[in-house]
């Protein structure tokens, strides 16, 4: 699946990734022995880090600001190596953090659990200003990219964005950000049992296609080579 990428005005502001150097111990550079750096079916082993309790909030800090779905304890756990008891105690810390309990000023964006997942959220006081700062920084135009996503969630709806990247065969997760930065599609529910969150298209779409209802939309079926059967059952499932 290659990935596939569209407004960067609207994609996560995290460019930038951290390397570490490894330096060799000369007690351990003969690479047999417990400290060789690998196991026993010569898989390299995980790097060691620090469990301290500002380390572990530091490493989630940072894996949560470029998730884009809800993530599990357990899921955040294994992100950042530390147990879930750890992790749990970490997200505590944050949410009073950012919720200006610890002494500090309350941030505009906020630590939220949704369908059993962890993800960061901004404020709803704030959802007017961050949408008409992000829609004054959008182009007048949809890429072919967005038009094509956009099209599946249209006929698809209720999807995941998995889904829609199945479909497409490209991952769409920059796509289909800027498409909810637009308005056109917005978060209908998330799945208790995956927490993967559901997508749908707005009135906003309608007004700009200019139709009523969904109903209106063309059938699908004529439009395709093949005839598109096997499209019109997936829909109907």
């Amino acid at each position: 699946m290659t990935a596939e990428r569209d407004d960067p005005s609207t994609s996560s502001g995290t460019g930038s990734h951290s390397v570490t150097g490894a330096v060799d111990d000369p007690s351990t550079s003969s690479g047999t022995g417990a400290g060789s750096g690998t196991g026993a079916g010569g898989d390299v082993e995980a790097p060691l880090r620090s469990q301290e309790p500002v380390d572990v909030a530091r490493r989630l800090e940072a894996i949560l600001l470029v998730v884009d779905e809800p993530h599990s304890l357990v899921a955040l756990a294994a992100a950042v190596g530390s147990p879930v008891p750890a992790v749990r105690q970490a997200i505590e810390g944050l949410v009073a953090d950012y919720d200006g309990e610890t002494g500090g000023p309350r941030r505009g964006f906020e630590l939220r659990e949704v369908g059993g997942g962890w993800r960061l959220y901004v404020r709803e006081e704030h959802d007017d200003l961050v949408s008409e700062f992000v829609n004054a920084q959008a182009p007048s135009r949809l890429s072919q990219a967005a038009l094509e996503t956009l099209a599946v969630i249209a006929y698809k709806q209720p999807v995941t964005r998995s889904q829609v990247a199945s479909i497409r065969a490209v991952n769409v997760d920059s796509v289909v950000r800027t498409l909810v930065a637009r308005g056109l599609i917005t978060e209908l529910y998330t799945d208790p049992e995956t927490g993967a969150i559901n997508y749908g298209t707005t009135d906003a779409l309608l007004v700009n296609l200019g139709i009523n209802s969904l109903d209106e939309l063309p059938h699908i079926s004529p439009l395709l080579d093949d005839g598109a059967e096997g499209f019109e059952s997936e829909m109907l499932r």
